[in-house]
């Protein structure tokens, strides 16, 4: 009885799905997924259910996006043994900006993938675009831009380390362009002080 009131005021004050997840995407992508290079694309799957949908109980809300998000980030890293030489260095890993695109909702019960690619880097940060793709149809449902700023490493030295990424390619343009929207707006943060 007492390991089971635990339990509930553990689902009570944590939200304990989010960390059961968190291991079983890393852990099902080492076990049946293999490794991957830096460069290569990674894919999860979900299905939008009646605990990710809005107040309608029609599509899934914006915040289960970039929930299923960070998922897809976590099983990025685990495949390309990312986090792994980051924590090696004594670094780590955060959220800096994201940058998300609705294209068309995605309806309840239909199964999606998430596509996650490192598109570029600097010395500070790794740039991930990730896309949602409805099985049924192939659409792209939406399309984020994620800044993941590596603390504690040269992320250009750290990326030497794989032969694929030995040369960094050319900033896409849209990457460009909303760095620079995030670099507008920190100027105007920083004068209001």
């Amino acid at each position: 009885m007492s390991l089971l009131v635990v339990l509930l005021i553990l689902y009570i004050i944590w939200d304990v799905n989010y960390f059961i997840r968190c291991i079983f995407t890393v852990l099902a992508g080492r076990l049946f997924q293999g490794k991957r290079k830096v460069t290569d694309t990674t894919t999860i799957y979900g299905l939008c259910t009646s605990q990710d949908v809005d107040i309608f109980l029609r599509h899934m809300n914006n915040a289960r996006y970039l929930r299923e998000l960070d998922f897809a980030r976590f099983h990025f890293y685990a495949l390309t043994n990312l986090y792994e030489l980051v924590r090696q260095r004594g670094g780590g890993a955060v959220q800096g900006a994201s940058s998300v695109r609705y294209r068309r909702t995605i309806p309840i019960f239909h199964p999606y993938k998430i596509q996650t690619k490192l598109v570029w880097w600097d010395d500070k940060a790794i740039y991930l675009e990730q896309q949602f793709i409805t099985l049924a149809d192939g659409f792209v449902r939406a399309v984020a831009l994620s800044k993941q700023c590596i603390t504690k490493c040269n992320v250009n030295e750290l990326l030497k380390t794989y032969p694929e990424a030995a040369k960094r390619p050319e900033m896409p343009a849209d990457l460009k362009l909303w760095l620079d929207a995030i670099e507008v707006s920190s100027q105007k943060l920083r004068k209001d002080k």
